[in-house]
């Protein structure tokens, strides 16, 4: 089939606008049921376990993603889903990617840099996105084709675009888990190139430099050791707000995503040449 034909193919397979705008909804009421839960339990010392891979679990992380696949298999009991906590449920076309306490390591030390992140996957492609920040006091959305949405203390659903920087001696970058990088002699080298191209260097972290980069604040993100539950949802947001969202090789996401290079469109081709492994 010619690339045309196969792209019309997909279009007409797509999920309509009916039906992602209801989905988003469904995402939308369960990460703020989601949200309340993990507010309760903030600040009152619950037990931390240590999971497997290291990373930290407690019973709001447990609790956030029950809420939230009860909430979505209720309105989509033949959807799939996979959660940080409980796995993987389910086959389809559909599947719910469910990080329900994306920053544990942060909830636990009472900071809240923390969010919960839902996000709807069709045939591979990411199209409903969720970021949830209770305690932060921010919420974003987006849908395939729809724009990506802020609401917070200073807006209540205000639609959001990434900044139009140009040139990297304007930039701001924000950093976050660079490990890997550091093992790459030169990833690392040319990362440090970047640092003293660029005008400013922060480490927002988690949810935050995505919110940062949708809304026009921030204009590029590097992240490495992360996993596609971390991000899928913030992928929607930032391309929804006119960004572009790749991991580090310049590919698209999927289930198997470790790494992100997220920017306003301007610059995504010039550090991609830099970054790339």
């Amino acid at each position: 089939m010619g690339s045309s034909a196969a792209k019309l193919a997909r279009m007409t397979t797509m999920p309509d606008t009916a039906f992602l705008d209801h989905a988003l909804e469904v995402a939308l009421a369960a990460a703020r049921a989601a949200g309340e839960r993990i507010a309760k339990y903030f600040g009152q010392g619950v037990i931390v376990e240590i999971k497997p891979d290291a990373t930290p679990v407690t019973v709001a992380d447990r609790e956030a993603e029950d809420i939230i696949r009860d909430a979505l298999r209720r309105e989509f009991p033949d959807h799939a889903t996979l959660g940080e906590e409980r796995g993987r449920e389910g086959a389809g076309e559909f599947l719910w990617l469910i990080d329900p306490l994306d920053g544990t390591k942060s909830f636990v030390r009472g900071t809240p840099f923390f969010s919960t992140q839902i996000a709807l996957m069709h045939k591979g492609e990411l199209v409903v996105g969720v970021s949830h920040a209770p305690l932060y006091g921010e919420t974003m959305w987006a849908r395939r084709d729809g724009g990506a949405f802020l609401d917070s203390g200073n807006s209540n659903g205000e639609r959001v675009h990434v900044a139009d920087t140009a040139n990297l001696r304007d930039a701001a970058l924000s950093l976050g888990n660079v490990k890997s990088l550091a093992r790459n002699a030169r990833q690392w080298t040319a990362l440090a190139g970047l640092i003293g191209e660029v005008n400013r260097v922060r480490g927002y972290g988690d949810f935050c430099h995505y919110h940062l980069l949708a809304r026009g604040a921030l204009d590029v993100v590097i992240e490495s050791d992360v996993n596609i539950l971390d991000i899928a949802a913030l992928a929607v947001i930032v391309r929804e707000a006119g960004g572009i969202f790749t991991d580090l090789a310049g590919e698209g996401l999927s289930l198997g995503t470790r790494s992100v290079l997220a920017s306003v469109p301007a610059l995504h081709p010039a550090i991609l040449s830099r970054v790339s492994p």
